[in-house]
C-alpha cells in the first residue's frame, strides 16, 4: 500500500466522489455540513499531483449534497443531486452559478448518473420521495418519472451494457431493474431483508449487480434467477454506505454458490467507522487508485495493487429474469 493523498474540507462531510471520465486524474467530491441533516453543502473538483490532492474549484449549495456524476460528453460538466429536491448542472470552467438548475423531486435527492452506453446522453436521479426520474442532458425537464418502490431511493445507476436500463436499490430492500422507454419495472428483486442503500453493475456482464445492504451484508444477483444471491459477502459490521464492483473479469460459480468465486480484492477498514448516512467509495478508472470520501470531511486516494486474475465462470441453470 502506497501512501495516501488527502484533500481535507473543514466542517463538511464527504458523500460521494467520483473520477473524471476524461481526465482520469480529476476527480469531483460532493459534501454536506452536519451529516447532511442541515446545513450547506459544496462540491469540489480536485486534481491528483504527485505531491498531492489540488483543488481546481469550488462551489457552494444552499442545501446538503448527496451525490455527483461527470458527463460523459463534456468534460467540464457535472451534475450534482441536492437535499432540496434539485439537480444542478455545473461547468468547472465557470466558478460562480451552475449552468442550470431543475427541481421536481419533493425530497432530498440522493442518487444521480450519467449514462455511459453509446448513442445515449442521460441523467437518472433517485430521491427520498420514491421516484426514479430520466432526464436530458441539460436538465431541461424529466423525460420520465418510473414510480414502484415503496422506501426511499438511495441508488440508481445505468447498466453499461444495455441502452435504457437501470438498476435501482431502495430502503424498502429491494433491487429493481427498469426498462426507460417502456417506463416500466421488468424485474423486482427482494434483495435484503432491510433498507438497501447501494448497487452496481457488474462491467464484464450485464447479468450481475451488486447490491449493499443496511444488514452489512453484499449479494451479488443474477438478473436470470433471482431466487437467491450467487454471492454473498459478510464481515462489515456496520452498514454497506457503497458498494463499487472491480474492474475484474470474474464470474460466479453457480447461481447458489456463495462466496467463492467472488475474490474480495480489498477491505477498507475506517476509524471512526461510517455512520450511516455519509461517505462514498470508488474505485479509479485505471484500476489501481481507490477514492473515499469520508463523513469527517477528508477525499483520500490510495494506490494499491489488486490481483487481477479471477475464478473461471462455470454452468448453472438459469430461468427467466430479466428480458428487456
Amino acid at each position: 500500500m502506497m501512501a495516501t493523498k488527502t484533500f481535507r474540507c473543514p466542517a463538511r462531510h464527504g458523500y460521494a466522489v467520483e473520477v473524471s471520465p476524461f481526465v482520469p486524474q480529476r476527480l469531483a467530491c460532493a459534501a454536506s455540513q452536519y451529516y447532511g441533516i442541515t446545513g450547506s453543502g459544496s462540491l469540489f473538483v480536485l486534481d491528483q499531483t504527485e505531491t498531492g490532492m489540488v483543488l481546481v474549484r469550488s462551489w457552494e449549495w444552499g442545501d446538503g449534497l448527496f451525490d455527483v456524476a461527470w458527463s460523459e460528453a463534456n468534460e467540464h460538466v457535472l451534475v450534482a443531486g441536492g437535499g432540496d429536491g434539485s439537480l444542478q448542472l455545473w461547468d468547472s470552467a465557470n466558478q460562480h452559478a451552475p449552468l442550470r438548475v431543475a427541481k421536481e423531486h419533493r425530497q432530498e435527492v440522493y442518487s444521480v448518473d450519467w449514462s455511459q452506453t453509446r448513442g445515449e446522453n442521460l441523467i437518472v436521479s433517485g430521491s427520498w420521495d420514491r421516484s426514479v426520474k430520466v432526464w436530458d442532458q441539460d436538465l431541461s425537464r424529466s423525460l420520465t418519472t418510473l414510480q414502484g418502490h415503496e422506501g426511499v431511493v438511495y441508488s440508481t445507476v445505468w447498466s453499461p451494457h444495455i441502452p435504457g436500463c437501470i438498476a435501482s436499490a431502495s430502503g424498502d430492500g429491494t433491487l429493481r431493474v427498469w426498462d426507460v422507454k417502456a417506463a416500466a419495472c421488468r424485474l423486482a428483486v427482494p434483495a435484503h431483508k432491510a433498507e438497501i442503500l447501494s448497487c452496481d453493475w457488474c462491467k464484464y456482464d450485464q447479468n450481475l449487480v451488486a447490491t449493499g445492504s443496511v444488514d452489512c451484508s453484499v449479494c451479488v444477483w443474477d438478473l436470470r434467477n433471482v431466487r437467491q444471491p450467487v454471492s454473498q459477502l459478510l464481515g462489515h459490521t456496520y452498514a454497506i454506505r457503497r458498494v463499487k464492483v472491480l474492474g475484474l473479469r470474474w464470474k460466479p460459480a453457480s447461481p447458489g454458490h456463495r462466496g467463492a468465486s467472488f475474490r474480495v480484492c480489498l477491505w477498507l477498514g475506517l476509524q471512526p467507522p461510517h455512520p450511516p448516512p455519509g461517505g462514498g467509495l470508488l474505485l479509479g478508472r485505471d484500476g489501481e487508485d481507490l477514492l473515499a470520501c469520508l463523513p469527517d470531511g477528508r477525499s483520500t486516494l490510495c494506490s494499491f495493487l489488486t490481483q487481477r486474475e479471477a475464478p473461471q465462470a462455470g454452468s448453472g441453470p438459469t430461468e427467466p429474469g430479466l428480458d428487456l
